[in-house]
């Protein structure tokens, strides 16, 4: 017990939740003749932020387990009759793999070995428990594992009765050792139907894992078109806010047109951009994520030509890639016009910062005018105030010498005419130290 708990001391907290993921969502192990039925089941709206606990009730409305047996899980394994089901929470959306093994044919029971497909998928899915919930159906996938006939004319036969053969595709998958086909079309149960035909030789386990790729594929192929049914939209509203967006850089030049008002009309543009690209970032970011996988199981299944018949990747590359394409066209297109806005703006607000210089250096030039225009009237207030402080002066000088002028017998205009330049140059003088001072008070930066 010690050295378990040292080593645990020693452990990365992450270490074994990380060792778990990769035995996490093992493939199943069956060999042919069976019958397997996929659901993929998202919320609507806001699927990578859901409750996780409404998909545990979900889970347990199907199996009626109890909450302390799903609590926090991830994957779960379970019976429900004769079907063997696999249950497992992702990102956006929780899927739900059954198998059944298939009894020989001409024993009587089971599943007929002349149509795949007949069994009825509402013994293991109900439509009354897929209709309680608000989730809804992002793929749904029936396939069939069957004995490799011993010809390839015998599975041209037998795909062409059970598929639609006007839009049916066989590829030989596993380095030629099987075969797979598909139509790509919705049965009247909603699933899209594959065959896959394997010699005696292949293990269950490597049967198991070329199910989960087929059904992997189809999963990841649906939601990554989710991002194309988006971009439709998307791709409505750049076009009309392309031109909005070429007309406003058209009168960056323009001298009549206000800079201000230019940018104001920019910035609600760009934020509109803002707001678009942010809005459909998490889809982007999923849809080439899922495009990778769609593309990384297409590669496990190895895949050669079967009768001169197109394979799995031409098909998807004559309908699925365009739309991937156009996903990725428009993300960089909402790119582009992004940085186009942003330049635009950036000249907008150089031409605005060359308005504003411009009318703060005509403002400058104004109040320059009106400081000498006040620096005039203020030197004329000035010598007004030495004339009329002189005259009151010289006033009460006169009152206060009259009696000794009186006594010494000197004339008082002459006396009043020589104290009148002393005391002009005094006020002066006077009128001047005090500026001065209130100058040198208004320079002095004020104690803290």
């Amino acid at each position: 017990m010690e050295a378990n708990g040292a080593r645990g001391e020693l452990d990365h907290p992450g270490r074994v939740p990380l060792l778990e993921e990769l035995h996490a969502r093992p493939a199943p192990r069956f060999g042919a003749p069976a019958l397997v039925l996929h659901l993929a089941l998202a919320q609507p709206a806001a699927a990578a932020v859901r409750d996780r606990g409404d998909d545990e009730r979900q889970l347990r409305a199907l199996i009626s387990a109890t909450a302390d047996a799903l609590d926090g899980a991830r994957h779960h394994v379970f019976r429900r009759g004769p079907w063997e089901v696999t249950w497992e929470s992702h990102t956006e959306f929780t899927s739900y793999t059954a198998v059944r093994p298939e009894p020989d044919a001409g024993n009587g029971s089971g599943f007929p070995s002349t149509d795949p497909f007949a069994g009825d998928a509402a013994d293991v899915f109900p439509p009354e428990w897929e209709a309680a919930d608000p989730a809804t159906r992002v793929a749904a996938v029936a396939v069939a594992v069957l004995p490799l006939p011993s010809t390839p004319e015998q599975v041209v036969e037998r795909v062409s009765a059970w598929l639609d053969p006007g839009s049916t595709l066989i590829t030989r998958v596993l380095g030629g050792a099987a075969v797979l086909a598909g139509d790509f079309r919705a049965d009247r149960q909603g699933y899209t139907r594959f065959v896959l035909f394997v010699p005696p030789d292949i293990g269950p386990g490597r049967v198991g894992r070329t199910v989960q790729r087929v059904v992997e594929l189809e999963t990841y192929r649906s939601l990554a078109m989710l991002g194309f049914v988006e971009s439709q939209q998307l791709g409505t509203r750049l076009t009309a806010i392309d031109p909005q967006l070429l007309h406003l850089v058209s009168q960056l030049d323009e001298p009549e047109q206000p800079g201000e008002q230019l940018l104001h009309e920019l910035l609600s543009v760009t934020a509109e951009l803002e707001g678009l690209a942010m809005a459909h970032d998490f889809r982007f970011g999923a849809t080439a994520a899922y495009a990778a996988i769609v593309d990384d199981r297409l590669s496990g299944l190895a895949e050669e030509r079967f009768l001169g018949r197109q394979t799995l990747r031409e098909f998807l590359a004559r309908r699925y890639l365009p739309a991937i394409r156009t996903v990725t066209s428009l993300e960089e297109r909402l790119g582009r016009m992004l940085e186009r806005a942003g330049r635009a703006a950036d000249l907008l607000r150089t031409k605005v910062d060359v308005e504003r210089a411009a009318q703060n250096q005509s403002l400058l030039h104004s109040m320059d005018a009106r400081a000498e225009t006040q620096l005039q009237l203020q030197h004329t207030v000035e010598g007004l105030s030495v004339v009329a402080i002189s005259y009151y002066a010289l006033g009460l000088l006169g009152y206060l010498l009259a009696p000794v002028v009186e006594e010494a017998g000197i004339s008082k205009v002459w006396l009043m005419a020589a104290l009148a330049p002393l005391v002009i140059l005094g006020t002066w003088l006077g009128m001047r130290r005090v500026r001065a001072r209130i100058h040198d008070q208004a320079r002095t930066p004020p104690h803290s």
